[in-house]
């Protein structure tokens, strides 16, 4: 799940806030606020589209996992699936990125299970 975005790192584009398929992000004063933590995928796609390296996502895909933000810089993971899956190179020739366009079903798949999951959390009484 994601954890807090790293506000001395974060720009506001709020590009991590477009990109996110189950609403968890919402535009803040400074840097986007979670609103929505229980609704997380754990995709990467904020992660993904995070230039500044602002936002680590914990692995732990059922609940949150509470990590300063020290512990996390100290880590050396931040922005590492981004580095690690080309997004960060520069585009020549055949594009490395060509292979994203499968992650849609995926994303489809996982807006419903986590639109399911929420609703069931959130179910009124």
């Amino acid at each position: 799940m994601i954890t807090p975005i790293l506000e001395e790192r974060c720009n506001g584009c709020n590009q991590c806030v477009a990109v996110c398929p189950t609403l968890v992000l919402a535009e803040g004063a400074r840097t986007p606020q979670i609103v929505r933590l229980d609704a997380c995928q754990t995709c990467y796609m904020c992660e993904l589209y995070c230039e500044q390296d602002a936002i680590y996502i914990a692995p732990n895909q059922t609940a949150p996992e509470t990590l300063d933000p020290q512990t996390i810089l100290a880590s050396g993971q931040l922005g590492r699936i981004r580095h690690d899956q080309g997004w960060d190179r520069p585009h020549s020739g055949e594009d490395h990125l060509d292979v994203y366009w499968r992650l849609g079903p995926l994303l489809g798949d996982g807006v419903d299970n986590a639109a399911r999951r929420y609703a069931a959390r959130h179910a009124v009484d």
